[in-house]
């Protein structure tokens, strides 16, 4: 039998690579299924999703195989895939979605209402996400394929783009998300909370809906020299404790057109208070400089248990939100998983043709599969990278 390994969480703050099973056509509960394809993995990326688990912040069980940003080859398909063929290069969503339900026909495929028996919502290597195995790996199984994944028009191009079409599965997505559920467009101005990956995606897609001016905020000094070398303005949110003053003396008046949460629920004060956990101080401050009938987009993620949470009430994910706020101002609040396929290919069309240089803005930094506690112990420091995981060496080779 073929061998695999991956990424295995187990318990918090550690991580290993192990053998894990190679990938059959069966879903979790271990039904056949035709519908699937196996993927050599090209590249697999961390995301800071994946340090809330490694952190302890949920309830995720020991033995997870983790990774919800995939890109592979396929070399494997079922009876039932039509479209795809052995060799073809594919960019995978996070979600899994069955492409028949209701939610996946209206374009909703973060809240698929078939892959997951718990809730509605399926995503590979993730807490409470239906059990699919993780793509932190060499091989993984990807089912619907002919609903979820799309095929790289040119797959030596798209070879010599890998690094930014690695961000397809999730980040890139998830910050246009956000940046479109806030409204933004020509000549707006766009506050970004959050100077990781997923913020400096956002920041860059609102640069792409036409926005005049973009600031990012966060009060780690590595991130926020990158985001202005990257073409943000950087706030930095240790200087003061209320966000409107730091905005104004930047655009002249203290509030925004639109707003983006790229931090979610592991939030920190403002200034004086900035080493103080509090989970809802992003929300709060965006309803305070997001204009009256503006919009906040919320791709960051929230959760319903968090046992790490110093709050009593946060621990069932109830946060201090100063609700009243954003309903006097008329606010349009948009929250959740990111439908992937709503957008991923035309974000593929726009790297493709030197539109969106992605990688270059979250500094993608690439490593081996073998290498992937050691990128989990620096992206936790804060330091302005993405990694990149590169488990048979195709990436290296490509460059």
């Amino acid at each position: 039998m073929a061998s695999n390994r991956g990424v295995v969480y187990l318990g918090p703050g550690k991580v290993e690579v192990r053998s894990i099973d190679y990938p059959k056509m069966v879903n979790p509960q271990g039904k056949p299924i035709e519908h699937g394809v196996i993927l050599k993995v090209v590249t697999t990326n961390i995301c800071g999703s994946d340090q809330h688990m490694v952190r302890g912040r949920t309830t995720a069980p020991t033995g997870l195989v983790l990774g919800h940003e995939i890109t592979g080859e396929v070399i494997e398909k079922g009876k039932d895939v039509e479209y795809l063929n052995i060799g073809d290069l594919v960019t995978v969503p996070f979600n899994v979605a069955c492409g028949r339900c209701r939610t996946c026909r209206e374009q909703q495929t973060g809240v698929c209402l078939n892959v997951n028996s718990a809730r509605a919502g399926g995503a590979f290597g993730y807490v409470d996400m239906g059990g699919w195995t993780g793509g932190q790996a060499e091989y993984v199984l990807v089912p619907y394929a002919d609903f979820n994944l799309i095929r790289f028009p040119n797959k030596e191009k798209a070879l010599e783009k890998i690094q930014d079409l690695t961000m397809l599965s999730d980040i890139l997505p998830t910050g246009f998300h956000g940046a479109v559920c806030a409204g933004v467009g020509v000549g707006s101005s766009v506050y970004v909370a959050g100077a990781g990956p997923v913020g400096l995606a956002a920041a860059a897609s609102a640069q792409l809906l036409g926005a005049a001016v973009v600031m990012i905020g966060d009060m780690n000094p590595e991130r926020l020299r990158h985001a202005k070398s990257v073409g943000f303005e950087p706030i930095d949110l240790t200087k003061s404790d209320k966000l409107e003053e730091l905005i104004e003396a930047v655009v002249g008046v203290p509030e925004v057109d639109c707003s983006v949460d790229a931090v979610g629920f592991e939030a920190r004060g403002h200034g004086a208070q900035h080493v103080t956990e509090a989970p809802a101080t992003v929300l709060n401050s965006l309803m305070a400089i997001t204009r009256p009938g503006g919009a906040i987009g919320i791709p960051g993620l929230y959760v319903t248990e968090d046992p790490g949470a110093k709050e009593e009430g946060a621990k069932q994910g109830n946060l201090r939100m100063r609700f009243g706020l954003g309903w006097a101002k008329s606010h349009r609040l948009y929250t959740g998983q990111t439908p992937v396929l709503r957008y991923n290919r035309q974000l593929m069309m726009a790297i493709l043709h030197g539109r969106l240089p992605i990688a270059k803005i979250v500094n993608a930094t690439v490593i081996s599969l073998d290498e992937a506690p050691r990128g989990y112990h620096e992206f936790d420091t804060g330091v302005a990278r993405k990694f990149v995981l590169d488990p048979h060496g195709m990436v290296k080779k490509a460059a």
